[in-house]
């Protein structure tokens, strides 16, 4: 039995060996020796290829700015493991970590006897939420973002107030399925029977999927451009102003601190949630929550000015999609810049597509790797890039602190790539 934090993380993260297993069995196994906390959390469950923890963010500020306690559960943390369990934004304790790892852990060794095998590190994980959102600290409402796909995933054994579908895009796919339909399927495994369904996805062939899920489970679905919409939208320095429409009101003016047309749909989507929870099952929000939860709302990692002179942002964009949207967002936000690119990846992802549109917006590029299992080389990334001024280094933290000695306000340097990168920079820089 473990008795320190750091025994508690070392038992945890030992059952990375056991990769990912598809399947609930180990889940409700779990769920049922605990009494099945998992029942008592007031859950809305998130699913998507990016822009989860953003939404989850943005609902979450509007929730506290209304006057509810709020859990959050979320993947991957940046700075400290804890993170993943919050309530309020605040992770919690490092001796409620080793409290709920002491519950856990005579479970997972004896699941390990039966013919389901040892769970997880994620499984492990999301018990100890359950259990902690169950047994130990029951909030007002819990939002659990989903780790891995949605029908097989961990988190799935709930039955929300509320599904979030944030989009659908080519991430796992290993894991997912190489098309657009069998993603979308797989994060549809979080739609429940008659629990509505808000989503930003715009693919038809993904769409296609998630609406007939729906319709066969009897639930109501909001759609971005259909039953909400983004009015108008322009950026400034501090971040983007926008209007929200939908079925139920209208929020002119509104304004968030993230950055990227991306981030005003995340909020869009949570305008909505909200909303519903305010039309649909009496939440007592009213409008200047929202604005005031919008305003509030940060994601660490995520379009992030570390300083201004120089001026330097990470970025955690891990898949095809988040690199699009970053370069999109510096586009909008920063289009005199000389953008100067470190990047380092898993060599998991699908780095064909994510190097060529940042070396586009690149003056110069360069190349590193990390600490980690999966990362790749330097030598790796740069062979997929095509730029006259490229290079590759071991010594990324050297590049760091030479960087921060530039004073060219012509200069934008760019870090981004895994969120495993990017938490060891942060580290560095704060």
């Amino acid at each position: 039995m473990v008795r320190t934090y750091k025994e508690a993380l070392a038992w945890i993260h030992g059952r990375l060996r056991l990769g990912i297993k598809p399947g609930l069995e180990r889940m409700e196994w779990m769920m049922e020796k605990l009494g099945h906390p998992e029942r008592r959390v007031r859950a809305i469950h998130v699913a998507g290829t990016n822009g989860k923890g953003s939404t989850v963010s943005y609902l979450r500020h509007i929730l506290q700015a209304a006057g509810y306690s709020v859990g959050t559960f979320t993947s991957p943390y940046v700075e400290k493991f804890n993170e993943r369990i919050s309530v309020n934004g605040r992770p919690i304790r490092d001796k409620e970590i080793v409290e709920l790892v002491r519950a856990i852990q005579p479970l997972a060794e004896e699941l390990e006897t039966t013919e389901l095998g040892a769970p997880t590190e994620f499984e492990v994980i999301t018990a100890m939420m359950f259990y902690y959102f169950g047994k130990k600290n029951i909030q007002d409402v819990v939002i659990i973002e989903a780790g891995l796909g949605g029908r097989f995933d961990s988190t799935n054994v709930i039955y929300p107030i509320l599904s979030i579908i944030t989009n659908i895009g080519y991430d796992h796919m290993n894991i997912l399925g190489e098309t657009l339909e069998k993603i979308a399927l797989e994060k549809a495994g979080i739609i429940k029977s008659g629990v509505p369904v808000i989503t930003a996805v715009n693919q038809p062939e993904a769409w296609a999927v998630i609406a007939g899920k729906a319709t066969s489970l009897k639930a109501k679905t909001y759609r971005l451009g259909e039953d909400f919409s983004i009015v108008q939208h322009e950026a400034n320095e501090d971040g983007e102003r926008f209007s929200v429409e939908t079925v139920f009101s209208q929020y002119p003016d509104l304004n968030i601190t993230m950055f990227g047309a991306h981030q005003v749909q995340n909020a869009a989507v949570a305008v909505m949630a909200a909303d519903y929870l305010r039309m649909c099952y009496s939440f007592l929000i009213e409008k200047e929550h929202i604005y005031e939860g919008l305003e509030k709302a940060k994601w660490i990692g995520r379009f992030e000015r570390i300083s201004n002179k120089p001026l330097i942002i990470i970025d955690g964009a891990h898949n095809a999609e988040g690199i699009r949207s970053l370069v999109d967002t510096v586009r909008l936000h920063y289009p005199n810049k000389d953008v100067h690119v470190l990047f380092a990846a898993l060599a998991d992802k699908p780095l064909e597509q994510m190097i060529p549109p940042l070396a586009g917006i690149a003056k110069t590029i360069t190349f590193t790797s990390f600490d980690f299992p999966r990362a790749a080389s330097a030598e790796q990334l740069a062979a997929l890039c095509d730029h006259p001024d490229k290079a590759c280094i071991t010594d990324w933290e050297r590049w760091l602190k030479e960087k921060r000695k530039q004073k060219r306000s012509d200069d934008l340097f760019l870090i981004t790539g895994s969120l495993y990168f990017i938490a060891e920079v942060r580290k560095l820089l704060l």
